[in-house]
């Protein structure tokens, strides 16, 4: 607040803007406002004062963030906003409030499909100093940390958790009436089943939805301003907008933001599940269709939600049923019909967009179209946030750094794997409960918590949804784990790592990461385990592909893969795709032969998505080769694959380096010297090195039976003898002369595209006939 005259003053009270609060402070009961708000009002930070909205309840006031102090705003979470009967850019009315000490105080769940029973003690606990009002929706709370509050607040929002999850419970009524709060005299009560709620916030609301402040600032725009303003419209003289399609990967969000959307707005909510419409008689889906928006028309404002649109409005050229086409027919109508219905909005959720009608797709029908993407690092820490409010976490969990490990994790995969998480933590207390008694003892549930170790168990379980379908890893192997390929592992570093861990770096000075590396060099050298370490890395997500998984024989079929893979790396993004021997993928076109058509196809599809990844963020693609020279030219040029980056044999130091790697779980005899082996073995190749420590050590058990405790330097010789380097003089002569070409043949550009002299005497003999 700039100043006293900005806001409205009147003995004592004074009025702000109501803005949402963070994720953090989700039910913890806190209005956050501007110092001058608490000058104006005469109070201090943890005071109690009354919110008046369309309703009065009663906050805590904490100070306002720094970038909010010169804002009229009170910062309230969903539940707050509920029990004032406002809505995120309303005013509400704030005053200095006496609680009194309760003498009695009855909850109730705030959900029809939850039970509860248990000691009230815990309750007494959670709320414990905490202003209530009769009507009041309240949650329980994990011992999650809220930033910038007095000691005694803090102490007060450190009560024990009273269960795994956030529980929201409704205050049924309080003695005396008005603000109370419980105190050590106060009797509390605990109803077992739901009685009815007069807000359906208790549910779900925007502090439900994680990751999400974009799209619920276009959501708003669309369906809130329609709904409590519709003079807005008629003064601009145009129609307010009718439909919303959200669309995305399953999991993300769509239903769940639809349902914070219409409590928000006090809308009433009408929910279409697509196949539940359908029926049996001739007609019968049309008229069900009809009730529900006759319905949702009589009960103004109200929001129509049709989940999963794409099975009851397909695309009509595709269905050979009539009953389908007559439903998309019967849609269309009622859409336009809306022109009438001012206070009516639909909202549409799907994820194959692609599926729907085209003539549903345009405006007048579905307004605006709303992408709902796989979340960020920072919307997976809210989202974690969210599905953690309610557990007592150990204080070595970090959420942040969870969020990082979780790439490609939707919503519900998050959920799921606090849900793991937490199933750990009560598989851990197993042996302490007696599984014949009906309670639980209350020292058991005070000690159960939630550590790093239950997530880092959970993580081993729980996958990205939408990776479900090829197997997507962060490897285990690092640069420890590797050695004598000290250059390709700078290239490596300087072109993946830095990109996918220093972004911003890249876009403040203007440039584009390399899309993609071509690995090439004889077989052995490391450049699998080079793709592997760069993943792990970076903290990115590996798809690792052979080129026989890609090639099919139906046509169309290795286009179709090649374009899945990808769509499911930008799914999970940062990501790293490697494909194993690229050369028989991707061959020159245009080489002669009997060359398959469908590695033309091949070739241009992956040069098209390589182009595409323009657009893409963090998305790398490593291709490995022991023939660079068959790989198509095009390919090689800036652009696609960027550095081409060649893996040699390793030279001594790298030798004894990986000799090291190789023996760092084999019991050495004194005689044996690494730098000494390392010297012997010229051109060996890593793979070389690590089999002539295996037969070392089978040596070893030959010489001494099952029971040899230490190798010697005699098996070491022995095993050099069987063994012998995979690169010859003449192979490394070779690869060298490649270097400077590869290069060469990208540049080339070749006059008759990629036609070869068949081709031509055919075409010849063609005309001649002609």
């Amino acid at each position: 607040m700039a100043d006293a005259e900005a806001a409205e003053i009147t003995k004592g009270t004074i009025r702000l803007q109501v803005a949402a609060a963070r994720q953090d402070e989700s039910g913890r009961g806190v209005a956050r406002m501007p110092r001058s708000a608490f000058q104006a009002m005469g109070i201090t930070e943890g005071d109690v004062v009354e919110v008046e909205g369309k309703r009065l309840t009663a906050a805590i006031a904490l100070p306002a963030y720094d970038e909010d102090q010169a804002l009229d705003v009170v910062r309230l979470d969903g539940l707050q906003r509920a029990n004032a009967g406002t809505s995120s850019g309303e005013h509400v009315t704030i005053r200095r409030a006496e609680s009194r000490p309760a003498t009695r105080v009855v909850f109730a769940p705030a959900q029809r499909e939850m039970r509860l029973q248990g000691p009230t003690e815990a309750l007494k606990r959670v709320f414990f100093k905490r202003p209530l009002v009769a009507g009041d929706l309240v949650a329980t709370h994990g011992q999650q940390p809220v930033q910038n509050v007095p000691n005694d607040v803090r102490r007060m929002f450190n009560a024990p958790a009273y269960a795994l999850t956030e529980i929201r419970l409704q205050v049924l009524s309080t003695q005396p009436k008005g603000v109370v709060h419980i105190d050590e005299n106060t009797e509390v009560e605990l109803r077992a089943e739901f009685e009815e709620s007069r807000d359906g916030r208790a549910l779900v609301n925007y502090d439900d939805v994680g990751g999400m402040d974009e799209t619920i600032k276009a959501l708003r725009e669309m369906v809130e301003l329609p709904l409590r303003y519709p003079e807005l419209f008629t003064r601009l003289g145009v129609d307010p907008p009718k439909g919303v399609l959200l669309h995305g990967p399953p999991g993300t969000g769509k239903t769940r933001l639809a349902q914070a959307v219409a409590n928000e707005s006090d809308a009433e909510f009408f929910i279409i599940n697509g196949p539940e419409i359908m029926g049996s008689a001739y007609g019968e889906s049309e008229k069900r269709l009809r009730e529900v928006f006759e319905a949702a028309e009589r009960a103004q404002p109200s929001i129509v939600f049709i989940d999963e649109i794409d099975s009851i409005a397909p695309k009509r050229q595709n269905v050979s049923g009539e009953a389908e086409k007559r439903l998309v027919a019967q849609l269309l109508t009622l859409m336009d019909g809306l022109q009438a219905r001012a206070n009516l909005v639909v909202i549409a959720a799907t994820n194959r967009p692609d599926a729907i009608d085209e003539a549903l797709r345009r405006p007048g029908r579905f307004d605006r179209e709303i992408i709902i993407g796989v979340p960020d690092e920072s919307g997976r820490r809210e989202i974690l946030g969210i599905h953690t409010r309610g557990m007592p976490l150990g204080e070595g969990v970090d959420l942040k750094e969870l969020a990082r490990s979780t790439h490609g994790f939707v919503g519900a995969d998050l959920a799921a794997l606090a849900r793991e998480a937490a199933i750990e933590a009560v598989r851990r207390i197993m042996p302490r409960l007696d599984l014949d008694a009906r309670t639980i003892p209350a020292d058991v549930l005070e000690s159960l918590q939630v550590e790093k170790s239950d997530f880092l168990e959970a993580l081993k379980r729980v996958q990205p949804s939408a990776m479900r379908e090829v197997m997507v890893q962060v490897p285990t192997i690092g640069w420890d784990d590797i050695g004598g390929v000290d250059g390709a592992e700078e290239l490596l570093r300087e072109g993946i790592e830095m990109p996918l861990r220093n972004r911003e770096a890249f876009d403040r000075l203007g440039i584009r990461p390399a899309k993609g590396f071509l690995l090439y060099g004889p077989p052995g050298t490391g450049k699998t385990l080079l793709a592997k370490a760069v993943a792990r890395e970076s903290e990115a997500n590996f798809i690792s592909i052979k080129s026989s998984d890609l090639l099919s024989k139906w046509y169309g079929e290795s286009e179709q893969q090649i374009s899945r893979m990808f769509a499911r790396a930008r799914q999970v993004a940062p990501c790293v795709i490697f494909i194993d021997e690229i050369d028989s993928l991707v061959p020159a076109r245009g080489s002669g032969g009997n060359e398959p058509q469908v590695t033309a196809r091949v070739v241009n599809t992956i040069l098209a998505e390589m182009d595409g990844l323009e657009e893409l963020n963090s998305i790398v693609l490593i291709g490995a080769t022991n023939r660079p020279t068959l790989v198509d030219p095009a390919l090689l040029r800036p652009g696609r694959f960027d550095e081409l980056v060649y893996v040699g044999p390793p030279d001594e130091a790298g030798r004894e380096h990986i000799l090291g790697i190789h023996t760092r779980n084999m019991p050495l005899a004194e005689d044996v010297d690494l730098a000494d082996l390392a010297q012997k073995t010229t051109r060996y190749t890593g793979a070389d090195l690590e089999d002539v420590v295996r037969r070392a050590g089978l040596n070893a058990i030959r010489r001494l039976g099952p029971k040899a405790a230490a190798v010697s330097a005699a098996d070491f010789a022995s095993a050099l003898e069987e063994s012998r380097a995979s690169v010859t003089e003449k192979m490394e002569a070779e690869y060298s002369k490649m270097k400077g070409e590869l290069k060469r043949r990208a540049m080339e550009v070749k006059p008759i595209g990629f036609i070869h002299e068949g081709m031509i005497e055919s075409t010849r003999e063609r005309k001649h006939d002609i």
